[in-house]
């Protein structure tokens, strides 16, 4: 398995740090609004990463934080009249409520900033120790310059970010890019008693304190989006480096933007939709393919065509599905195959393929691309089985359905009973339809007598009459059965 590192810039075999064993931390929500399907991707990227993990032997343990504690949230708690713990706390219920919606697997640990604020404490006090952080009045700040490695993430300059900063007349920091670990407190805001006075802790500090209390001085995989690169993730790796002169994360995982229209979508922006908004239309699992059907570390533009693109996609896979697991049991021992051998093996092979795609960077895109290869060869097979077909060509078609199914399951899809889905998906779009079931077996009666009579432009023009309604007729050795066509 090969993961691209951010710090490296290029993709290198994945050797964890312990065999067998994979510490993953990613950073979570600041609590105060809503989450939008940005913070879906990000979510959804991180699950399918534990789950492939697992799924591969790894015993994976995933670490995501609450930042419950800092400006936006301290703001809209004053906008809102409340406190910041009821504040935060609403919205990480809500959060709970999104993942649960998007069947997303709960992290091993979700630690909260305000329930660390002593460990945090201890490792401003050992920067301090260090030299690597300096007080000012009741602010604490870290100080770039003492750190040998401070842009090695982001790939910048110490020299070109200060030529490029602006230092306010009373800014006490020694160098423009020093950043706050502790902020003394300000009339009506929580604080926190600390050795320089009351306060609070900074945004980046918490995250090296939590992930260095749950999964030690070093991490397999930290992640989050790009721009968490710069200054979240590079300012993380300065403190948790500079306190314990070890490696802080082997590879660096961040996921590329959602777009609305190629302009990144942000709450600051007010181009967002919330998870919410989106499920009340799509689907857990639709909205999975569609971001899984992007490669994670590229952007992803989010349209409605888009969606109703990866519906469509998903009512294919369920049908393939559901149409196989209807087949009969057993097929004719004497019967020869009818399946041609490169048919055979592109079907046998399709496990490995997907597999492979995977390994190489978490290519959700290039995986699902060989499923629907693979539903795309089953349903060829299927269609032309002969009346009683041999069992090894049942066979091979289950096996590749189960093979199906097992892949998408690592990546969260293809959750449902493929039948029971497609009932329920029918129903649904039936409830649509200007035609009642009465109807339709009234039209099909009427079809079958016109047949019967061979009348055939007359059955074709109601076979044809009810596809544009929306319902397909299937005719088989027992008469025609109906069922409402999906996107």
């Amino acid at each position: 398995m090969e993961i691209y590192n951010t710090k490296t810039g290029r993709k290198s075999l994945f050797i964890p740090l312990e065999e067998g064993k994979v510490k993953l931390y990613v950073c979570g929500i600041t609590a105060y609004d809503y989450c939008h399907i940005g913070h879906a991707r990000s979510a959804l990227v991180f699950d399918m990463i534990v789950r492939y993990l697992r799924y591969r032997g790894y015993d994976v343990t995933f670490v995501r934080n609450f930042t419950d504690i800092d400006d936006k949230i301290i703001k809209r708690a004053q906008e809102q009249n409340t406190t910041c713990e009821e504040l935060s706390s609403r919205f990480i219920a809500m959060f709970h409520e999104d993942m649960a919606s998007l069947n997303i697997l709960p992290p091993t640990i979700e630690p909260k900033a305000t329930e660390h604020v002593t460990e945090i404490i201890e490792l401003i006090e050992d920067l301090i120790r260090k030299g690597l952080a300096y007080q000012v009045d009741t602010d604490v700040y870290y100080r770039v310059t003492g750190f040998g490695g401070y842009g090695s993430l982001s790939g910048r300059n110490l020299e070109d970010m200060q030529a490029g900063a602006r230092i306010s007349v009373n800014e006490k920091k020694e160098h423009p890019m020093d950043f706050a670990l502790w902020k003394g407190s300000k009339p009506g805001e929580p604080t926190w008693e600390s050795p320089w006075g009351p306060g609070r802790p900074g945004w980046h500090i918490e995250c090296s304190a939590m992930s260095r209390k749950y999964l030690g001085d070093s991490l397999d995989i930290h992640g989050g989006g790009k721009d968490l690169v710069f200054p979240h993730h590079e300012n993380e790796m300065a403190q948790s480096e500079g306190v314990t002169g070890e490696e802080f994360v082997k590879y660096w995982v961040h996921h590329g933007f959602v777009t609305i229209k190629d302009e990144k979508m942000s709450k600051s922006l007010g181009n967002f939709l919330t998870i919410r908004e989106v499920l009340d239309r799509f689907s857990p699992e639709s909205l999975r393919l569609f971001i899984f059907s992007t490669h994670y570390r590229n952007p992803l533009d989010y349209s409605e065509a888009a969606m109703l693109d990866a519906v469509a996609g998903l009512n294919r896979l369920y049908t393939c599905l559901a149409e196989i697991e209807q087949l009969p049991a057993t097929g004719n021992d004497q019967a020869a195959s009818a399946v041609s051998k490169p048919d055979r093996e592109k079907i046998e092979t399709l496990a490995e393929r997907f597999l492979k795609a995977m390994d190489n960077d978490f290519n959700s895109a290039q995986a699902l691309g060989h499923l629907f290869e693979g539903v795309k060869l089953l349903n060829k097979i299927r269609q032309h089985l002969p009346g009683k077909p041999a069992r090894s060509d049942l066979q091979l078609l289950k096996n590749g359905a189960n093979t199906v199914r097992e892949m998408a399951n690592t990546l969260g899809l293809l959750s449902e009973e493929p039948v029971q889905y497609m009932r329920k998906e029918q129903e649904k779009i039936l409830k649509t339809l200007s035609i009642t079931p009465e109807e339709i077996e009234k039209a099909i009666a009427d079809r079958t007598a016109a047949r019967e009579a061979k009348n055939w432009g007359h059955a074709d023009e109601i076979r044809d009459r009810l596809l544009a309604q929306g319902i397909e007729l299937k005719d088989g050795p027992t008469g025609t059965s109906w069922q409402v066509k999906l996107p």
